[in-house]
């Protein structure tokens, strides 16, 4: 997709040096990903932070299931 941005050209060249981009629209372009990929990152870690991925303390056992569980 194609967008028209203004940006500094003391930014861009910081941009295309960091990135390694020799042309502008390559180095902004790889910047973006980079910036999405550490927000998912960092939502990623406060989730884990806040135990949405955790297994629960202390199992209620279901009284339907003939199998324990393991310990």
């Amino acid at each position: 997709m194609r967008v028209t941005v203004e940006v500094e050209a003391t930014v861009l060249t910081e941009v295309m040096a960091l990135t390694g981009e020799k042309r502008k629209s390559p180095a902004l372009a790889k910047a973006i990903v980079e910036f999405v990929r550490r927000q998912r990152a960092r939502e990623f870690g406060r989730l884990i932070r806040e135990g949405a991925f955790d297994y629960p303390a202390s199992p209620s056992p279901d009284p339907g299931n003939p199998v324990p569980p393991l310990r």
